[in-house]
């Protein structure tokens, strides 16, 4: 019986989760997975600190953004537990109580609001994770080349790391996303193809492309070929479409900062609190004004 309303309420809380993320995206409502956890940490964004919410289950992590505290939920990212890997830090200025969570598309600063749920957040992952690797008989040992640099803040430089040219009104930052630095337009033409990151040639700076064999190949731009035949111009074959922009610019930024709930879950009772958590506007989110 206990297993049975175990079932039920963990059923019943991935369904709010999915509800809170709208429609789209991916299923989160699968056999044999369970809900661990949730709760809002920081993310290190380019333009600073922004909250987010976490859900941790037992084979993936789901993150986004905040749109109605408690209630509404965007932009779900929903990564393997296999491909996750952490790194404590020391406490910064600007993010106390953070570390660092690596992915193979994308690696980023997250902080909680207290060392206990730091330390909290870190050991469910990190148990998680294992069990996972565990069950799917995956190796423990991950090659760091495969996981994604991150990304040095805008705020961290006024010039371009590669040129030292100033950062102005027309003069935008960029980022490689091979390195993570803070480069302008004209160091950072170049294109290379990371299959870890996107499909499509990304953004690189001159430094990155000029170690790269990708960004020899992809890094030229068009260039207009002249013909005998009556001076016709023609240009040459299309370079593939580029990786758009970061979404960081868009998301918003808010003051929601919650306290993160565990659930029980195959971990020792000391570990987890005996929480029943489903929010009721889960389940009926509001349609009007969004």
């Amino acid at each position: 019986m206990e297993d049975l309303a175990f079932a039920i309420q963990n059923r019943e809380r991935i369904r709010a989760v999915a509800s809170s993320f709208g429609c789209a995206g991916k299923v989160l409502l699968k056999p044999g997975r369970i809900l661990v956890g949730e709760g809002c940490l920081l993310k290190l964004c380019r333009r600073g600190p922004k909250p987010k919410v976490f859900f941790l289950f037992n084979d993936i992590l789901v993150y986004g953004n905040v749109m109605v505290p408690g209630r509404w939920n965007n932009k779900k990212r929903v990564v393997p537990l296999e491909e996750v890997q952490q790194e404590d830090l020391e406490d910064g200025m600007a993010m106390p109580n953070q570390w660092l969570i690596r992915m193979p598309h994308k690696s980023f600063y997250v902080s909680a609001a207290s060392p206990e749920e730091k330390i909290a957040w870190m050991e469910h992952i990190e148990k998680c994770k294992t069990l996972c690797m565990q069950t799917k008989g995956l190796p423990t040992d991950t090659d760091a080349e495969k996981f994604a640099t991150t990304w040095i803040p805008d705020k961290a430089s006024a010039i371009c790391m590669r040129c030292t040219k100033n950062f102005n009104v027309t003069t935008r930052r960029h980022h490689c996303r091979k390195c993570g630095y803070i480069v302008c337009q004209a160091c950072s033409k170049n294109r290379a193809l990371l299959p870890n990151i996107s499909s499509k040639p990304v953004r690189v700076c001159r430094n990155c492309a000029n170690s790269s064999q990708e960004g020899k190949v992809l890094g030229q731009k068009r260039k207009k070929v002249k013909h005998w035949k009556k001076n016709s111009v023609e240009e040459s074959p299309r370079v593939p479409e580029f990786e758009t922009s970061s979404d960081e610019d868009l998301e918003y930024e808010n003051g929601y900062q919650v306290h993160t709930k565990w659930f029980n879950y195959q971990f020792d009772k000391e570990d987890c609190s005996p929480y029943c958590y489903i929010k009721p506007g889960h389940m009926n989110p509001p349609l009007n004004g969004l």
